[in-house]
């Protein structure tokens, strides 16, 4: 997404968001911000790459509703030969950064099963 700037009490700022999506069975897709000029240049983040991105998650209110904050401390690159192999140690999954609202090929979920068939044994 577009990097954005400004003028606080402390001085100048700069930070951009990201789109980031999982190679899960199901992929799930999150936004996070990167914080800072200094890690905006060190990061050097590009639509396509295959990122292994470390996070904190912090919330805060405003005028009574509250919002969550997700800001990368470190962001590295994982080669895309290395996703999938077994015995390979993540703590967490690979994930491609995508261009804010690009469509990922295939869909995120499967397509609906008809739920007329009574022989599952799913409650819903």
């Amino acid at each position: 997404m577009p990097e954005r700037s400004g003028v606080s009490a402390r001085g100048e700022w700069k930070s951009q968001s990201f789109v980031i999506e999982t190679h899960d069975a199901y992929p799930r897709k999150m936004v996070f911000d990167v914080f800072g000029a200094d890690r905006l240049a060190r990061f050097n983040i590009q639509v396509g790459q295959e990122v292994m991105v470390s996070f904190d998650i912090d919330a805060h209110e405003y005028n009574g509703r509250w919002f969550n904050n997700v800001r990368a401390f470190d962001v590295r690159l994982v080669d895309p030969a290395t996703i999938g192999m077994a015995g390979a140690q993540e703590v967490a999954a690979p994930t491609s950064v995508i261009a804010a609202g690009a469509q990922p090929a295939d869909a995120p979920f499967p397509p609906a099963q008809d739920s007329s068939n009574a022989d599952d044994d799913l409650p819903f």
